[in-house]
């Protein structure tokens, strides 16, 4: 009883001097390093922002947001594989999640996966008619997908399509940038410009 006494005190002691009680230290929680991260990631700090949203993983290894934070922390880095393995994870987890496959199909245009490219970016294009550069990024997949019969008309389609869209948002350089794409590709294609 005395022992039992005894150790009481000195427990209660060790809590009172330094704080000590087993399993109450603090510990980061995966939204800890998630916002970590993302504080990383506005200061451009992105080597140290992966490692935080790598550790948010750890500890919530289904966080779409994370691994989405992620992908662009490596895209920030042009560490486009790691993008890509990131964005897919993102889509895998929330595939109707648009941001992340637009994000994923401009990596694979990157890496010159076209037919991946293509894929992604056709799913936001048909459910965001008004993205410019989305159409833009399907319309740059065609033009250079070699696999199969070329498809020329989706490739001039998409590319004015992105121009007209640019221009009514007045973003007159990626416009142009683009009609640049597309005037080679009628070029190249043997198209009479019509307008």
């Amino acid at each position: 009883m005395k022992q039992n006494r005894a150790f009481a005190l000195i427990i209660t002691m060790l809590v009172i001097v330094f704080g000590f009680i087993p399993g109450a230290w603090p510990q980061e929680k995966a939204e800890d390093f998630f916002i970590k991260g993302n504080s990383l990631s506005r200061q451009g700090r992105f080597k140290e922002a992966v490692e935080a949203y790598e550790r948010s993983i750890e500890k919530n290894p289904n966080s779409t947001v994370v691994h989405f934070n992620l992908g662009l922390a490596y895209k920030n880095m042009k560490r486009m594989t790691e993008a890509a393995i990131a964005f897919e994870r993102t889509v895998e987890l929330e595939p109707g999640n648009l941001d992340a496959r637009y994000s994923l199909g401009n990596i694979y245009n990157h890496l010159e996966r076209w037919e991946d490219a293509i894929a992604q970016l056709n799913l936001v294009v048909h459910r965001r008619h008004d993205d410019a550069e989305a159409h833009g990024n399907l319309g740059w997949a065609y033009y250079n997908y070699r696999k199969g019969p070329r498809v020329k008309y989706l490739v001039i389609i998409n590319l004015k399509k992105a121009v007209e869209l640019f221009e009514s948002k007045k973003q007159p350089r990626a416009a142009n940038a683009t009609r640049e794409i597309l005037e080679e590709a009628i070029a190249q294609f043997g198209f009479q410009r019509n307008n």
